[in-house]
């Protein structure tokens, strides 16, 4: 595999990307598939509104497709895209990259039953992907996580959100329950003065902490006798760190995306995953809208 060139309407980004890169720099989707029958597959990181358009213009081409979060605007376009990656038979994957994050990887083995989840995600403010709210911005890498793990409908949501320096939803807090009885409660914010990526969770005598930044996981196991693992201050509690490889979750995405491509293989990240993780954002952006009709937030934020 060898990157062919890059499309941007901005002939100025594309030419200094593509010398940046040592590839062809390209206008237009049109212009590259024209020019270049041999591309095989595309990264989509275009506005999310242009996803489904963008998409499907390269599907059509016969070209197989990785597409950022969120998948789509609604869930109805996110049906789209699973309709045409079908019917074309193409190999489409969503961009959720925290999946290949590798202390999300070393915790796969270790969960059972998870029953209860505290998930931070804070960021300092930048002004980049105002076009959604901190929900669809940041949230969502952590919706695709906790729905992967937990694999269960979600019953209930009960969520508020603040705008605080753009016209979205800067900082939001979330509880979602689950049809198993999980229940996980998430904080995302774009306005924090700290950088904080921690994952948290419960289930029967296990305790499980995933910092994402780190790259590390830390398992703290009750009652397992002489399971592996360094005994704690009570010696009833085994701690055990699990080895993890770094990489770059971005590289090790990109990677796993052209394997699929090469073997035809289903992605690690199917459409299906990032229309179930949209979906659930998009109804937490209804309950905090909801929220802040009911507490008159307008009147509050003039």
């Amino acid at each position: 595999m060898r990157l062919v060139g890059v499309v941007d309407p901005d002939r100025a980004r594309a030419d200094s990307v593509a010398r940046e890169f040592g590839c062809r720099s390209f206008g237009s989707i049109e212009q590259l598939t024209t020019t270049h029958s041999e591309v095989q597959a595309a990264s989509v990181a275009v506005p999310t509104v242009h996803h489904l358009h963008t998409a499907r213009q390269l599907m059509e081409a016969g070209i197989d497709v990785l597409i950022e979060k969120p998948l789509a605007t609604s869930v109805a376009e996110a049906d789209d895209l699973i309709r045409l990656a079908k019917r074309l038979d193409r190999v489409a994957q969503a961009g959720h990259l925290e999946r290949f994050n590798p202390a999300v990887r070393a915790t796969l083995p270790f969960i059972s039953q998870p029953m209860f989840f505290e998930v931070h995600r804070l960021s300092v403010f930048t002004p980049r992907s105002l076009d959604v709210d901190v929900v669809l911005d940041l949230m969502i890498h952590d919706l695709d996580i906790v729905l992967s793990f937990v694999n269960s409908p979600v019953k209930e949501i009960r969520a508020v959100g603040l705008p605080i320096l753009s016209g979205k939803v800067d900082i939001a807090n979330v509880r979602l329950e689950f049809d198993s009885g999980c229940v996980a409660n998430f904080t995302a914010s774009r306005v924090s003065t700290e950088r904080v990526r921690k994952l948290r969770f419960f289930q029967p005598k296990q305790y499980v902490s995933l910092d994402y930044g780190r790259q590390d996981v830390l398992v703290f196991s009750v009652g397992q006798g002489s399971a592996s693992g360094t005994p704690s201050v009570n010696p009833q509690i085994q701690v055990a760190k699990p080895p993890t490889t770094g990489e770059e979750p971005l590289h090790a995405e990109l990677k796993s995306f052209l394997e699929s491509v090469q073997q035809r293989s289903q992605p690690t990240v199917t459409l299906e995953d990032g229309r179930r993780a949209l979906a659930v954002a998009l109804d937490i952006v209804a309950s905090i809208s909801a929220h802040g009709k009911k507490i008159d937030l307008e009147r509050l934020h003039a």
